[in-house]
């Protein structure tokens, strides 16, 4: 892929000038990117092998608030360190950033050397290891939607987030006029994150006023969350750069339409056929998709807290604005939270559409890929296709309402305690419960307007 970097490429292009400072990053519980900027001749020389940071970084909430009660880190035990190793794979300049390389890093126990179990890139690296075990390679796309804004984000930082003046004035779900009119953004968004190796497909006007949507091509599943992150990061440093500012929320005001991260997703043998197509089927699944897609079915409100993971998040399940509210599935059906693309085709594939743009993309994937493959594994069988509005169906599974009630499904699961540990299960629990315990206790400015002169 165009925009990727091998070591030597980086050493070449540092003695040419042309590369300067090298960020290596790692994934925090929220999905940021969290490390260093070194000088780019100190990596070179040695660097990349391995730098350090602080512990606490998988054990804080998005205010980077120092939370009490994790096994991993705590004050208790001194706040030590991780050593962050490089993943030289993923190495790349950043065009948007002059001078400038990302290499991403992976954590590991500064005592053995092990992955850390709770990392996000860790618990996704170790379904994929075991969908390979099972003779499988997991193929994944994650499309990103997410609102821009004419404010820059200093200026929404010094007027307390009011006034957030969306950059058009309408709907522009594949708007091509109202979508030239941001062009000198937009572009700048498709070149430069393909010239640090993106596989950008396109991007488009979404369903409201100043929202877009950017996809790019399916990969294996841990490059696809790779991508992921640096997708959203580019988006968020080019337009800054541009005096402008954009949202990831899954919901940043309930009048309008929620962003999605839709997650695409198939399985491929290991000698590149693809493992989900039988021509004969109805719609051309093969067995193995419809065990996979049942034990999605079966997990899904279990797994939902790692698509949800916030508050917010739940706030954008709601009728009529094509987010889902029911964990069933269809073909080609956007009201149902699981819908089957391609069907009669090769292509043939499962796209999830419960999570949102605020999704960690490798806790997300990860919690999909465990439930497909506990499926396959049990050899669950299909339900029956339901068909029409979803939003209507009565009986139906539904998506949990609440983090409170996927928090409860999730600190349950047996499933996830098998496929992930019960560290990583209780961690990540204990994440939810302080996202509820913060939301509960800070008065907002709904509850002002709504009751400060009236109650």
């Amino acid at each position: 892929m165009p925009g990727t970097m091998t070591l030597d490429a980086l050493k070449e292009a540092v003695s040419r000038g042309e590369i300067d400072t090298v960020l290596v990053a790692s994934i925090d519980m929220q999905g940021r990117l969290m490390g260093k900027r070194f000088h780019a001749a100190f990596f070179v020389n040695g660097g990349y092998k391995e730098t350090h940071c602080c512990n606490y970084l998988l054990a804080v909430d998005m205010e980077m608030t120092t939370v009490p009660g994790y096994k991993t880190a705590g004050w208790e035990q001194g706040y030590g360190d991780y050593v962050m190793k490089p993943d030289l794979a993923t190495l790349r300049p950043l065009p948007w950033l002059p001078g400038t390389a990302l290499c991403l890093a992976d954590l590991l126990d500064h005592h053995t050397h092990e992955e850390v179990s709770v990392s996000p890139r860790a618990i996704l690296k170790r379904q994929v290891a075991r969908a390979r075990a099972m003779g499988f390679d997991p193929m994944m796309a994650t499309e990103l939607e997410f609102y821009i804004f004419e404010n820059a984000y200093e200026n929404l930082r010094d007027q307390g987030f009011a006034n957030l003046k969306p950059i058009s004035a309408y709907n522009e779900d594949y708007h091509i006029f109202q979508t030239t009119k941001e062009e000198a953004l937009m572009r700048d968004v498709r070149n430069h994150l393909y010239g640090a190796g993106i596989p950008i497909e396109n991007t488009k006007g979404e369903a409201d006023s100043g929202q877009h949507e950017v996809n790019y091509r399916y990969s294996d599943a841990l490059d696809t969350a790779d991508n992921h992150v640096i997708v959203k990061q580019g988006v968020k440093e080019i337009a800054h750069a541009k005096g402008k500012s954009v949202t990831f929320m899954a919901k940043y005001d309930h009048r309008k339409a929620g962003s999605s991260s839709h997650v695409h997703q198939s399985l491929w043998t290991l000698d590149g056929k693809p493992a989900f197509y039988d021509a004969t089927d109805e719609h051309g699944m093969s067995a193995t998709m419809k065990h996979f897609l049942a034990g999605q079915l079966a997990h899904a409100q279990e797994i939902t807290a790692f698509l949800a993971p916030y508050v917010n998040s739940y706030k954008r399940f709601c009728v009529g604005l094509f987010a889902p509210t029911k964990a069933v599935w269809s073909a080609d059906n956007r009201t149902a939270g699981f819908r089957v693309c391609g069907v009669h085709t090769k292509a043939v594939r499962v796209e999830c559409r419960i999570p949102g743009s605020d999704v960690n993309p490798y806790l997300c994937c990860a919690a999909l890929l465990a439930a497909g493959l506990a499926g396959i594994e049990n050899k669950l069988e299909l339900e029956p296709e339901m068909k029409g509005d979803m939003y209507a169906a009565r009986d139906a599974r539904e998506i949990p309402k609440t983090l409170r009630a996927a928090a409860d499904q999730l600190i349950g699961s047996k499933m996830l305690r098998a496929a992930f540990g019960d560290d990583v299960v209780e961690h990540y629990n204990h994440a939810a419960q302080w996202e509820i315990s913060e939301t509960d206790r800070v008065v907002t400015d709904f509850e002002l307007q709504r009751l400060l002169e009236r109650a």
